[in-house]
């Protein structure tokens, strides 16, 4: 294969995924069309566990596959071996996790180790799960971070691979600071991404401490007590 640089001339497949309306999907498939992915990657096909979300209908009009199963009343790594297999016949060099609500079960995560990426709207050693922006309005924070990493078993507990801070100085509205995050989501998760596809990211890792502090409950199919959601996103990112 011929090579340029330090990385393949062969465009790293994505496949993204996400169950609501999708904008970090949008902004993705943006560099990939237009932005700073256009060399290195294309989109395989974006993927939902909920068939008539709107950001399947959104991708389809950006011209990219798209295909839906429903995760409801599912056991999820029932569900998830499924998926494994959808995904596998649009052969994704990348799984990125773009408001997927489902924790993924090691089913999953063991089928793509190492190659599917989420970004958590937080600092992954200070808070973990849903509701990251409530948490920084909430505590009167002057800067938060998004965090891009790669998923483990844990939630929230993988490698990083790239933070940037967002500024909430004078952010008077959750809403506010929720524009703010996404305006650096929107950015970060496709720049990261370019720098992973060419080789010129150093993880970071996560201290034990950081991981400790992650539910304790097993990421089982038989958990009750966790949410239906995926690691960090939320539905409508």
């Amino acid at each position: 294969m011929q090579e340029t640089g330090n990385y393949s001339t062969h465009k790293a497949r994505l496949a993204i995924l996400l169950s609501g309306r999708g904008s970090n999907m949008v902004a993705l498939v943006n560099a990939v069309q237009h932005g700073v992915l256009q060399e290195l990657a294309e989109v395989a096909v974006v993927f939902s566990n909920v068939p008539d979300a709107p950001g399947l209908a959104t991708a389809a009009a950006l011209g990219c596959s798209t295909a839906s199963r429903s995760s409801q009343g599912r056991k999820r790594a029932e569900f998830d071996a499924e998926v494994v297999e959808v995904l596998r016949q649009y052969q994704p060099d990348y799984v990125v996790l773009a408001g997927y609500m489902r924790i993924l079960s090691p089913t999953f995560i063991r089928a793509f180790t190492g190659r599917i990426l989420n970004i958590h709207p937080a600092d992954t050693h200070q808070h973990q799960g849903l509701h990251a922006y409530e948490w920084a309005f909430d505590n009167h924070l002057p800067e938060t971070k998004i965090t891009v990493h790669l998923v483990d078993e844990g939630l929230d507990t993988g490698p990083i691979l790239a933070q940037h801070p967002v500024d909430l100085r004078g952010a008077d509205t959750l809403a506010e600071v929720e524009r703010r995050g996404l305006a650096v989501e929107h950015r970060v998760y496709a720049e990261t991404l370019a720098e992973l596809i060419k080789n010129q990211l150093s993880v970071m890792p996560v201290p034990q401490a950081a991981a400790s502090t992650a539910y304790s409950t097993p990421l089982s199919s038989g958990s009750p007590s966790l949410p239906e959601r995926g690691p960090g996103g939320e539905a409508n990112r």
